[in-house]
């Protein structure tokens, strides 16, 4: 069974990327499957702009909970490894994709 953060950290590092995931997710939802948005309007970029820092956030507390906390919770490290993914997105996207 996959044990809860016990650090203040750890939890917020949990809850920044569950914000994450249920914006991106919730966003998907909304422009692929109900057509009730776009990508291309301007709420997608205000979204991004708060969820996407939100994730990196929760890297670096994340991270200190680990380091300096001692915080070994799984959820901590796999909220780590998506921060990781969105982080590589970001770079990938903005080397790779001419929008």
């Amino acid at each position: 069974m996959i044990k809860m953060p016990k650090t203040i950290l750890g939890k917020l590092s949990l809850g920044l990327n569950e914000f994450f995931l249920i914006v991106v997710i919730t966003s998907v939802i909304l422009v692929e499957v109900f057509n009730k948005l776009s990508f291309d309007d301007r709420w997608w970029d205000v979204a991004a702009a708060i969820v996407f820092p939100s994730s990196i956030t929760a890297f670096f507390t994340g991270l200190v909970a680990i380091r300096k906390n001692k915080d070994r919770s799984g959820l901590v490290y796999l909220s780590i490894l998506i921060s990781i993914c969105v982080i590589l997105f970001i770079i990938f996207h903005s080397l790779f994709i001419n929008d």
